[in-house]
């Protein structure tokens, strides 16, 4: 079987556009009639042209005419053929991610088989999964954080996060220490209202300075926080390492890291505990399942980071359902990521199942697509 050609579909999210304004589906085609899904994480990027001309440009010179089996080997060339590819990149890699996710897509398809069991077999029968804590009003009244979370909680969540340290830039920057008192506040709402029932995850993008990192994890260090997210900027391991060392709250980080290089220097400095693997970004599923390997070896965990479409959704399912070193995946979607789906992966009382069709286990909806194709 060879793969024939390509195409990429751009889709016009709705509102609240959660996983971007925008998304963008590879779909790669091949001689045996078999078609495969991938899908490049948009984020907030409002103009995706240039990562359609690098998606079209890469299948033309490595991909087309090629085995969707090889799947190492694509990728071992892309990375390697340019000097632009060979040094991670959120530009490059993302690209990269869809081309091999629709890859494997492909081979699920041909051999019958959930992507899972292709990568040792289903672990976990059920995902435990986290919910977003809505923030209006919080931060003006304490007191509705623990009405929120008593909701979450009747709901059957046990697991939330919430980011009210905005907003992301500039960074890295301090905070006041009344703010910093303030946000104790609101956790202590949390803990009178549900108690130890509902794990509370600091969420942030890498808005601290070291320093003032260190000072918000001892404020709130007695709430037990589920995790402390990208307490500084990522591109210093060292500075992340050095918050790890002063805090009993486990740091989570890497959803803006990309391939194996960038995660294993991440746990090798023991700067992590909690991986933020996004498997749309960081090079493909199996790139994802090497990276979740190394974790396991530092005895880390894998949370995966989704802020994406639903095709990379259900890939990032495919990862957590073969993981041992699993703890959690983000579940992060508007009503389109089910409309979109003709079998939607959906969350009930705090748990995912992954699906039980061949290769990513989904499949778009032609009508609500078209509708939806920008």
């Amino acid at each position: 079987m060879k793969i024939t050609g390509v195409e990429t579909i751009l889709v016009r999210n709705i509102e609240p556009y959660v996983g971007g304004q925008y998304w963008l589906f590879v779909q790669l085609s091949t001689d045996a009639g078999i078609v495969g899904l991938g899908e490049r994480p948009s984020g907030l990027a409002l103009d995706l042209s240039s990562q359609m001309r690098l998606i079209h440009q890469l299948c033309d010179q490595f991909v087309i005419g090629s085995s969707p089996f090889d799947i190492e080997l694509m990728w071992q060339k892309v990375y390697g053929s340019r000097h632009d590819y060979r040094h991670p990149s959120l530009y490059g890699t993302p690209a990269l991610s869809a081309i091999e996710m629709a890859c494997w897509d492909i081979v699920g398809k041909a051999l019958n088989q959930p992507v899972y069991n292709l990568l040792g077999g289903r672990i976990h029968e059920r995902l435990r999964a986290y919910a977003y804590m809505p923030t209006d009003g919080i931060w003006e009244d304490p007191a509705e954080a623990g009405r929120i979370a008593e909701q979450l909680v009747r709901a059957g969540n046990s697991a939330c996060k919430f980011d009210l340290f905005t907003p992301i830039s500039p960074a890295p920057r301090d905070y006041s220490l009344s703010f910093i008192r303030h946000m104790g506040k609101i956790f202590q709402a949390i803990r009178d209202a549900v108690g130890d029932e509902l794990e509370v995850a600091i969420g942030t993008h890498g808005q601290f300075s070291t320093a003032g990192a260190i000072r918000v994890a001892a404020e709130l260090e007695q709430y037990s926080p589920y995790w402390f997210e990208e307490p500084v900027p990522p591109e210093n391991v060292d500075e992340m390492a050095r918050v790890a060392a002063q805090t009993s709250i486990p740091i989570a980080s890497g959803e803006r890291l990309a391939t194996k290089y960038e995660f294993s220097e991440l746990l090798r400095k023991q700067a992590a505990q909690i991986i933020q693997v996004d498997v749309g970004q960081c090079g493909g599923i199996l790139e994802a399942k090497k990276i979740a390997s190394i974790a396991e070896a530092h005895y880390a965990m894998i949370a995966p980071h989704m802020y994406c479409g639903p095709v990379a959704m259900a890939a990032a399912v495919q990862l957590d359902a073969c993981t041992p070193n699993f703890l959690i995946q983000e579940f992060n979607t508007n009503a389109l990521h089910s409309q979109i789906l003709r079998e939607p992966i959906v969350l009930e009382n705090g748990f995912l199942t992954p699906p039980a069709g061949p290769g990513l286990g989904i499949e778009l909806d032609p009508a609500v697509l078209q509708r939806h194709r920008a």
